[in-house]
């Protein structure tokens, strides 16, 4: 489910997919639709890898938890942390579980290499805002992996970014509310979409695609 009915929640995750097309996003999370290529593949192998459920591992000052599933009432969002470093700092807050207090710093794992926009990092920002919200904390710095240059990049979250989540977020709670499919301009980035066989760009001024889908099965 991209909506948690009960908790009126959404999905974290989507972030990415409203900031990169809000069609998209749409057609995920509110049209539940889906379409895999070979990026959205590539990405849950990857991962897999990160996802172990729930689990933590001590190193020296650092403990790891990799799957941490996190949430915000506030933003009334929810998803996972692919892997969340706490290390110590006597600044930091009290983890269950461990001695002293630590920082926290959340990592996210990505296919490819760096972006020119800020879709992954809008995400991580997210994270680190689900992160303050649960642990009564302030997190400043977070980090994104990318597998093609094996290597991660300091993101410093910054009141800006958290700034521009929370207003994205409150775009996406109201497409939800009132499960609207936006219209959008095409453009050159629609050919690496996992979505461009279902999109139907050309009938975005007629129908929504599920109208059209429901029509076609009705055929």
């Amino acid at each position: 489910m991209a909506y948690n009915e009960e908790d009126d929640e959404l999905m974290l995750s989507g972030i990415q997919h409203f900031h990169f097309c809000k069609r998209q996003w749409a057609l995920i999370h509110i049209e539940q639709q889906w379409a895999e290529n070979v990026k959205t593949v590539e990405g849950q192998h990857l991962h897999r890898n990160a996802d172990q459920p729930f689990t933590r591992e001590k190193r020296g000052d650092k403990l790891v938890v990799r799957a941490m599933p996190v949430k915000s009432d506030e933003l009334k969002i929810t998803g996972i942390c692919d892997v969340v470093e706490f290390i110590k700092d006597d600044r930091g807050v009290e983890i269950n579980g461990a001695e002293g207090k630590y920082a926290a710093y959340p990592i996210e794992y990505k296919r490819g290499k760096p972006k020119v926009n800020d879709e992954d990092v809008l995400q991580l920002t997210a994270q680190a805002m689900c992160l303050e919200e649960m642990l009564l904390c302030e997190v400043s710095t977070g980090y994104i992996f990318y597998e093609e240059i094996k290597h991660r990049i300091e993101v410093e979250l910054t009141l800006e970014l958290k700034a521009k989540v929370k207003s994205i977020v409150e775009e996406m709670q109201d497409y939800y509310r009132r499960r609207h499919t936006p219209k959008v301009k095409t453009g050159a980035f629609c050919e690496s979409c996992s979505l461009q066989h279902i999109c139907l760009p050309k009938m975005m001024n007629k129908q929504t695609v599920k109208s059209y889908v429901e029509g076609k099965i009705r055929e």
